[in-house]
C-alpha cells in the first residue's frame, strides 16, 4: 500500500519535471537575433517612394552637381523622380538602391535616369 502511495506522490512530480525541463530546453535553444550591419549611406530618399514631390529638387540639384549636362541632367532626373519618388545617394552610381529608377531606360535601352 505504501509502494502505491508514494507511486501516487512521485509520478505527478516527474512528469512535471519532464515538462519544466522541455519548456526550458526550448527557450534556451532559440536563437538570438543578430545584430545589423551599419549602414554607411543615407537611405533618406534612395529607397523607392520614400520622397516626397517636392524633395526632388533638391536631391536632383545635388545629384547633378558633378555634371558638365547639368540642365539636361535636372530634367531627367526630376522626371524619374517624379515618377519612382527616389534618387540614389551621392553624385554618380548607386542606382541599386533605387531598383525604378536603374531600370527605366529610352528608346535605345540606354539609362534614362542620370
Amino acid at each position: 500500500m505504501e509502494k502505491t502511495l508514494s507511486l501516487v506522490l512521485i509520478l505527478p512530480l516527474l512528469i512535471m519535471l519532464l515538462l519544466v525541463g522541455t519548456h526550458a530546453k526550448i527557450i534556451i535553444e532559440s536563437p538570438a537575433p543578430q545584430p545589423q550591419p551599419p549602414n554607411t549611406l543615407p537611405m533618406n530618399g534612395t529607397t523607392p517612394g520614400s520622397l516626397h514631390p517636392q524633395d526632388c529638387l533638391p536631391k536632383c540639384t545635388y545629384r547633378c552637381s558633378n555634371t558638365q549636362y547639368r540642365k539636361p541632367c535636372m530634367f531627367f532626373c526630376q522626371k524619374c523622380c517624379a515618377k519612382c519618388l527616389c534618387v540614389p545617394a551621392g553624385t554618380y552610381g548607386n542606382k541599386q538602391f533605387c531598383p525604378c529608377y536603374n531600370n527605366w531606360k529610352t528608346k535605345r535601352g540606354g539609362p534614362k535616369c542620370p
